[in-house]
């Protein structure tokens, strides 16, 4: 939805610095801002804080249709589902924190990884989602949409932030900013430690890290920002269905008890806007990032190697650095014009391996690689405002990706380049107050993980094999409208069509996404907002999705794609003293493979927190996560495996269940 949801009653800036829709609790709702689908939105701290959530990946679950799920570790990257993606860790679906990019492409574990648990979600001021490729700033992955997470400036108080839970969950969070120079020093930490439901303990070690000095005036605005994060754990991996139901396996057990992962996220990033005039801005923005991730799996036990087992180990290790900068002008002509002009750098050298292990000890080597990539982007938009109620934005983005490939097998080296350009427009009516239509079209795209695009031998097989083409197509057409003519209520819709040059599939036995056919996905979404009054407000989404390969034959089913979604969310804000909210999540059935048949049984979960205001600097909250104590799936798929005792590998569904309901308390202060 074109939406933001407040309970207070300020004024705020977009990305683009046009005034966006304020939604305040008890309010008629009027339709104000000037967003260019029915499909964006941004959300405030004030609702960050009173949706519960068990995991830092819900907070993306704000976006309607949205849904977060994990199939392995905490630690893990989450896998996330949108209009009919099954997106794996990111694949086709951009995330940010202030100007940063999360995603990862020629990732160890799969194209676009974006793992967000480094982000603090106390020092979260606002998280701005929109949907599809229409936007000229929306780079590589921002296909099925896009989503920025914002850190505050500063925090207005000292704050400690203590959570205890069942299966041994502590968590500590210890923020405070104080006056230097000019502008405010901010310094927070937050670290983590959850054993789990899992026969055997997660043994979650989470420490974050911020500092970040923050400087603003009326001409200009700027900060410097360095995190670090350090993340130690132990997995219980999806399980096979048949060892569970011949009862060699509880629903929280595992095969190898040796899995788990380690993952390091250091950065430095600079933000600066300049107000070059009342009609011109400029902005910059830069960055630099040390990452590391190594991870042990086993998805298929004993199928390709019955002594040792089948553990291997994904490797990633890099360095990035990158910078944006956007030059933005207001024309004082008789059609009023706003003219936007960017740049966006991104280098990424990267030393990427898979390796086949024993309880974490390497034995062989499949592949070991260096790679070295570059994408340049340029873009520029402008909008018109035509009549009072008819206004349009036009764009074009050009993406040069360039790549260099020093791999292990002499044979799969080489490099190489390719440059997309892509059209964008979007269409605004508004027939009567109170009503927006919306009509987009527009390209955007994902590249493919650079190691596929010059390989030509299978590591594994040393058979040939084909490479992939370096950027995959999204082409996309989207009609819509929002609404605030039934009183205190707003509602949008939104209808979409997108074809995919090159899908990106997740292979479950493998623990990695592979290019395959193009694909098409059709779907509707349904979302609303309604606040009876000033301290209560309900809001609701539904989406169904068609979504299909082509030109493959008849079993063009894409596995894990969901055909369905809904939530329904209700929050109360300062009711004598009390907040809280309700939150229900369901994920529908998906196919698990090209044929229609086996599908994935649908999950539903049901969240609540509640929050008592002891004092102005002291309160107490209650988390019931999965109140109804629901015994489904989190992640389901289908493949071959082979357990201990068994002659032959065995096609089945492994899944990964839902944590069992558990109680969390925090004790909040502010100082």
């Amino acid at each position: 939805m074109a939406l933001v949801i407040s309970s207070h009653t300020y004024a705020a800036e977009a990305e683009n610095d046009a005034p966006q829709e304020i939604l305040v609790f008890g309010s008629d709702f009027d339709l104000r801002g000037t967003p260019v689908t029915a499909a964006e939105g941004i959300i405030y701290d004030t609702q960050l804080e009173l949706r519960p959530v068990s995991r830092t990946a819900e907070l993306l679950e704000f976006v309607p249709g949205l849904i977060a799920t994990q199939h392995s570790g905490e630690g893990k990257a989450n896998q996330y589902f949108v209009r009919g993606f099954n997106l794996d860790h990111g694949t086709d679906f951009a995330l940010r924190l202030d100007d940063m990019p999360i995603n990862m492409p020629s990732h160890g574990h799969g194209q676009g990884y974006a793992d967000i648990n480094f982000i603090i979600p106390e020092l979260v001021n606002q998280l701005t989602f929109r949907k599809g490729p229409y936007y000229a700033d929306g780079g590589d992955f921002a296909t099925a949409g896009s989503a920025e997470f914002s850190y505050a400036d500063s925090l207005e108080q000292g704050l400690l932030n203590l959570t205890l839970g069942e299966n041994n969950y502590q968590r500590l969070f210890l923020g405070e900013s104080v006056d230097l120079f000019a502008g405010q020093l901010t310094l927070a930490g937050a670290v983590t430690q959850y054993e789990g439901p899992w026969d055997r303990d997660q043994d979650l070690d989470s420490r974050q890290a911020l500092v970040k000095y923050h400087e603003a005036s009326a001409a200009r605005e700027w900060s410097l920002t360095g995190m670090s994060y350090l993340n130690d754990w132990d997995s219980s991996d999806q399980i096979p269905l048949r060892a569970v139901e011949n009862g060699t396996l509880s629903r929280f057990g595992n095969v190898d008890p040796t899995v788990g992962g380690q993952s390091r996220r250091n950065s430095l990033s600079f933000e600066w806007q300049e107000n070059l005039s009342a009609d011109d801005q400029w902005n910059f923005s830069a960055y630099l990032m040390d990452y590391t991730l190594d991870l042990y799996s086993n998805f298929t036990y004993f199928a390709n190697d019955p002594v040792r087992g089948d553990q291997f180990q994904q490797a990633d290790d890099r360095r990035v650095a990158g910078f944006e900068t956007e030059y933005r002008r207001t024309l004082q002509t008789e059609i009023p014009t706003e003219i936007t002009v960017g740049f966006q750098n991104r280098y990424d050298d990267i030393d990427v391996g898979l390796y086949l292990t024993e309880q974490r000890a390497i034995y062989d080597t499949v592949r070991a690689d260096n790679v070295e990539q570059t994408l340049n982007s340029l873009y520029a938009s402008v909008q018109h405002q035509w009549t009072d109620r008819f206004r349009s934005v036009t764009s074009l983005r050009a993406d040069h990706y360039s790549f260099d490939v020093a791999a292990g097998i002499a044979a799969n080296s080489g490099s190489g380049d390719d440059t997309l350009i892509s059209p964008k427009l979007n269409l605004i009516y508004s027939p009567m107050p109170k009503l927006e239509t919306f009509l987009s079209a527009g390209q955007g795209f994902h590249s493919n993980d650079a190691r596929g695009t010059v390989i030509s031998i299978d590591p594994v097989s040393g058979d040939p094999i084909d490479s992939v083409d370096p950027l995959a197509t999204a082409r996309s057409y989207e009609a819509g409208f929002r609404t605030s003519l039934i009183p205190k209520t707003q509602i949008a819709v939104t209808a979409f069509n997108m074809r995919l040059s090159s899908e990106l599939i997740y292979v479950g036995d493998a623990g990695n996404t592979e290019a395959v056919a193009p694909s098409e996905r059709t779907g509707i979404e349904i979302s609303g907002l309604y606040s009876p009054t000033s301290w209560l407000l309900f809001d609701a989404d539904v989406s169904h999705t068609k979504a299909r390969l082509r030109g493959v034959g008849a079993d063009n089913y894409i596995g894990n794609a969901p055909e369905r979604t809904a939530s329904l969310g209700m929050i109360i804000d300062d009711l004598n003293n009390w907040s809280g909210g309700i939150r229900l999540r369901y994920l529908g059935e998906a196919p698990l493979s090209e044929a229609r048949r086996p599908r994935s049984e649908a999950t539903f979960l049901m969240n609540a927190q509640t929050t008592y205001q002891l004092s102005p600097s002291l309160s107490v909250s209650l988390e019931l996560l999965n109140v109804l104590d629901s015994d489904d799936r989190d992640i389901t798929y289908f493949y071959e495996s082979q357990l201990p005792g068994e002659a032959a590998p065995v096609e089945d569904i492994h899944f990964h269940p839902v944590e069992p309901r558990s109680v969390r308390v925090s004790l909040q202060a502010r100082f």
